[in-house]
């Protein structure tokens, strides 16, 4: 696995209808080649495994704008790319490609704004969290959803480096 020293990282406020959260977004770029998809997307869930954050699905990203209120979550591309909207409505626009980590903590805002055909992607929950919601804003009651988001709790390792990741040090406290 070859990492940046530090993850790119994205804020996002509160914006009214999508919470949002009080730490950052991670993003870890070309984090993991391999030599074809399947066995990218299984080093990813590997790895993930290893780390305390169990994969759950294989799939893509949501057309529309939501966010989970009670699980942070991992996304590792291992095939196409895409653009997703990242914030709420006014958020925004990232580009990932294969070998990209994208970890949302609970509450930001994610859509899918483009995809290649090819696009792919693994998800994975810290242990415990497994029964994420699905949350849209508009219509998630915002104030209960802050309280949730408020809860949960922070990881004790990163997804993609372990106990001692760029997670575990910029979502401290």
């Amino acid at each position: 696995m070859t990492l940046r020293l530090e993850p790119e990282t994205l804020a996002f406020d509160d914006d009214g209808r999508t919470p949002n959260s009080r730490h950052p977004v991670l993003i870890h770029r070309g984090s993991m080649a391999g030599d074809d998809d399947d066995a990218l997307a299984a080093a990813f869930e590997a790895a993930f495994e290893a780390h305390g954050w169990p994969p759950q699905w294989r799939g893509g990203v949501f057309g529309y704008h939501h966010f989970h209120s009670n699980a942070h979550e991992a996304l590792a591309v291992y095939a196409g790319e895409a653009e997703l909207l990242l914030g709420g409505e006014d958020g925004r626009p990232v580009r990932l490609a294969a070998g990209d980590v994208l970890i949302l903590p609970a509450g930001t805002g994610h859509c899918r704004v483009a995809a290649s055909g090819d696009f792919a992607l693994t998800a994975a929950y810290p242990a415990g969290h497994g029964d994420w919601d699905l949350c849209r804003p508009g219509e998630t009651d915002h104030a209960r959803a802050v309280a949730r988001i408020a809860a949960v709790p922070t990881p004790a390792t990163d997804p993609v480096t372990g106990g001692d990741g760029a997670l575990t040090r910029l979502w401290a406290g």
